[in-house]
């Protein structure tokens, strides 16, 4: 396989594997992936699995064509990577190593030397030249052992990316990318998501065109989209709209149960309802299910004073993979001391920002009518987001959202007539009550003020203190004269045709504008309400919230002069020009403060 010119694909494919580290299935085999880059001086790109020595040295022999390698640069020292070094180092005696401190004292450990006479230490920025290919090495660690290192070749705009991006199965079986890559991160790598994120944000100063993992495909196109569930899965956000229900049950009776809520979030208009018995499926799904949706519900017995061992098994794979951000709905049965709720929400107490509702559905042996009703109760809870999105179950008319206005952060929604637009604003406040009245102000420089004045149109989503900073980043930093917000995504609409966002936000106001006053730099927008909808009680981001929580923090080591406030942007100089406007959120001198 021809990566580009000079790059090829020497790696192989694994049918013969059933259980991938001795514990992950794999129905469709493995790639162990491994790459020749050809110039001036040669680079082959890892090894592979131990089984596949001879199929491994048969293609580096074929692709270089009587040519030698000059280097094998190791970017990760796990067996299904590693197993071949000294095995490649023997058929090619003049061959330098090219890898990382801790992963030379890793191969002391596996082969018994570190190969101090034919080696080369590479760490972060450092740079290795081919010719006209130059390779930078970017440290790892911990993405997802200590010792990783991706590399950057500049000349084709390659990032060779460990085991980031990969996925489960063998090139030759044609399968949905997201499914096993999703399954294979969350299993994983997915403890690790903060020292992914810090990957993340190196390669994002890339020009990267294609991306070469250690499993899986090469990817090649719409590359946006894959550094985009990346982003979602290691910063543990919600990817689909669902809700999980994973149980265990000794003689059906908790099953009853639970088919009784999948019917009744079906019927409350739930997108998705996944239902994993913990028992028989297969759990790197279940947990992977359990990370994908926003919500969870955990139904099992009380058993031996404790719970089902299946289900504290799951709940184990979650805490260790940081499991947060989600709302939980506890399910228990037993025949006379039923304990499975407080025992399952003890072992999660360590896990950050989740919720869970108010019910607690508790079976003592089989269901009953108070059991049902506490079913019934669950469901509306877990389906109150849902029923307010939808057009025929929605309270258009609760005026109750105004509560959700503060100093507060709001992302408000127009369309130009071609294309819907977003951002984001702090200046909402309700002006009277008889009529309700509502006012907006908006910096004239946005597209969004120029939309709202033609259109006369607007609405105002109140954000929640769980929205990520992806989002201030979606509908803060960029314009929407220039780039479509919503683009790659079927939005959900309120009765006068705007977007209101489906996650992120605990109401959401469909305003008129009656009124508008002309501030110099802004435009102040007064508006009647002609929709208003409660989406959850999820508290409102406030301001301060936003500045202490969500921001990233500013990288000004070493650095002097000014950042901005709101978006973390460094203007390095002495003196910050009075006229300043911060090129990623717009924000003016005001909002800059010197670097401490």
């Amino acid at each position: 396989m021809r990566i580009s010119n000079d790059i090829k694909y020497i790696g192989v494919n694994d049918h013969k594997v059933d259980l991938f580290e001795g514990q992950y299935v794999v129905p469709n085999g493995m790639a162990y992936n491994s790459y020749a880059i050809i110039d001036e001086k040669i680079a082959i790109m890892d090894t592979v699995d131990k089984n596949f020595t001879h199929e491994w040295l048969d293609n580096i022999q074929q692709t270089l064509d009587g040519r030698k390698p000059d280097y094998l640069v190791v970017q990760h020292m796990e067996p299904d990577h590693s197993a071949n070094i000294a095995n490649f180092l023997r058929v090619y005696p003049d061959a330098v190593v090219v890898s990382s401190a801790k992963a030379f004292a890793m191969m002391k450990n596996f082969f018994g030397t570190d190969y101090a006479d034919r080696r080369i230490v590479v760490g972060e920025g450092d740079t290795l030249s081919l010719g006209k290919h130059v390779l930078t090495f970017v440290t790892a660690p911990m993405v997802h052992w200590p010792e990783v290192i991706v590399t950057y070749d500049s000349y084709d705009k390659v990032l060779f990316s460990a085991d980031g991006f990969g996925k489960f199965g063998a090139l030759d079986v044609e399968e949905d990318w997201a499914c096993e890559a999703r399954r294979y991160y969350i299993g994983i790598v997915g403890k690790y998501g903060p020292q992914v994120q810090a990957l993340l944000k190196k390669a994002a100063g890339l020009d990267i065109q294609i991306i070469c993992p250690l499993h899986g495909p090469i990817l090649t196109e719409n590359l946006g989209y894959y550094i985009n569930l990346y982003d979602i899965w290691s910063s543990y956000r919600v990817e689909s709209e669902g809700i999980v229900i994973a149980y265990t049950s000794v003689y059906g009776n908790t099953k009853a149960a639970v088919e009784l809520l999948a019917e009744k979030l079906k019927e409350k208009g739930c997108p998705k309802v996944v239902v994993n018995d913990l028992a028989r499926c297969d759990m790197a799904e279940a947990v992977e299910d359990a990370f994908r949706y926003g919500k969870l519900v955990l139904a099992t017995t009380t058993y031996n004073a404790d719970i089902f061992p299946f289900m504290k098994e799951f709940i184990h794979h979650l805490t260790e993979r940081n499991f947060q951000g989600r709302t939980i709905g506890l399910i228990e049965n037993g025949s006379w001391a039923p304990m499975a709720a407080k025992i399952m929400k003890n072992m999660l107490a360590g896990s950050k920002n989740l919720h869970f509702t108010d019910t607690t559905v508790k079976i003592l042996s089989a269901l009953n009518d108070d059991s049902r009703a506490q079913i019934e109760a669950m469901a509306n809870e877990l389906c109150r987001d849902y029923l307010a999105q939808q057009d025929e179950t929605a309270n258009k008319n609760d005026m109750t959202a105004l509560f959700d206005i503060g100093y507060g952060l709001y992302v408000v929604t127009s369309n130009d007539g071609k294309k819907d637009n977003g951002l984001i604003v702090n200046t909402v406040t309700q002006v009277t009550n008889t009529p309700n009245r509502v006012a907006v102000t908006i910096n004239k420089e946005n597209y969004s003020h120029h939309v709202i004045k033609q259109t006369g149109k607007m609405n105002v989503n109140c954000l929640t203190t769980d929205a990520p900073f992806s989002v201030f980043e979606a509908f803060g930093f960029r314009s929407g004269r220039t780039v479509d917000k919503f683009a790659n995504c079927e939005p959900l609409r309120s009765d006068n045709g705007l977007v209101f966002l489906p996650r992120y936000i605990n109401s959401f106001m469909s305003l008129k504008v009656e009124q508008y006053i002309d501030f110099d730099t802004h435009g102040m927008f007064i508006c009647s309400i002609t929709e208003a909808r409660v989406i959850s009680d999820a508290e409102t981001m406030s301001y301060t919230y936003y500045l202490n929580n969500v921001k990233p923090k500013p990288q000004t080591e070493g650095k002097k002069g000014y950042v901005c406030k709101i978006c973390g942007w460094v203007y390095e100089g002495d003196n910050l020009p009075d006229d300043i406007v911060c090129p990623l959120c717009k924000h003016g001198a005001a909002d800059f403060e010197p670097i401490e």
